[in-house]
């Protein structure tokens, strides 16, 4: 049995990227020729042949789910957008109503708890810890360890060390602490303190969440921080 030489080859091949070529100038040709469409077989990848048409049927619908399962994960991030929205507008509303710095701190960690799912909320704010709990100075481990988050102006997520949850976290809160995010707070350009929310859901934060959220939680805690704050 004789086998096809080279020259019988290469026609072939020139034959086959001939009507390729042909096909893709012409898209519409089996819409001038459907009958075509009937007797054209194609593998499938369960197995078997099916018609042309077919074939194109299933892309379509295979490409249908694809995009139908992305609409829904963009609905699902809209809505969830939306419900941070809202939420913080509830803490700018809770925040405006405060009439000192105690009462600042304290709406910010009852809105946060409960309408953020934080674990813990803890606020550090530079300065003399002989005027309140909630004061640290500047060179505090608390303050000291997270100085590149002033620099960079962006929010920390994810895992902490053990020494940074030790620094902003209580004890025990430290050790049960699996996820955190870390906001700086600034006036201006001025470090002005730290806002941090623990978790012990490990997944709860992560270095792949969203922070424009939280950037702007951290403009507004920071505006109602600075203008309580009174001059030591």
């Amino acid at each position: 049995m004789s086998t096809p030489g080279k020259s019988a080859l290469a026609e072939e091949a020139v034959t086959e990227a001939s009507v390729e070529a042909y096909l893709r100038a012409h898209p519409d040709f089996f819409e001038r020729h459907l009958p075509l469409l009937e007797v054209l077989r194609l593998p499938h990848p369960c197995g078997g042949a099916v018609s042309l048409i077919e074939r194109q049927i299933t892309v379509l619908r295979e490409k249908n789910h694809t995009l139908e399962r992305k609409l829904m994960e963009l609905v699902k991030l809209a809505r969830e957008n939306e419900r941070l929205s809202q939420r913080m507008h509830h803490l700018a509303l809770g925040l405006m109503e405060a009439e000192d710095l105690d009462a600042v701190l304290a709406t910010t960690q009852e809105h946060l708890r409960s309408e953020f799912r934080a674990d813990v909320v803890v606020i550090r704010v530079c300065g003399d810890p002989a005027r309140g709990m909630h004061f640290v100075r500047g060179d505090d481990p608390a303050i000291e360890g997270f100085s590149h988050l002033f620099e960079d102006r962006r929010p920390l997520c994810g895992r902490l060390s053990q020494t940074q949850l030790e620094a902003l976290f209580p004890a025990q809160t430290a050790a049960e602490t699996r996820s955190a995010v870390v906001v700086p707070l600034l006036e201006g350009s001025s470090p002005l303190g730290l806002l941090a929310l623990g978790s012990q859901e490990a997944s709860r934060f992560h270095p792949g969440m969203g922070t424009l959220f939280l950037g702007y939680l951290g403009e507004i805690v920071s505006h109602a921080v600075s203008r309580r704050l009174v001059p030591a």
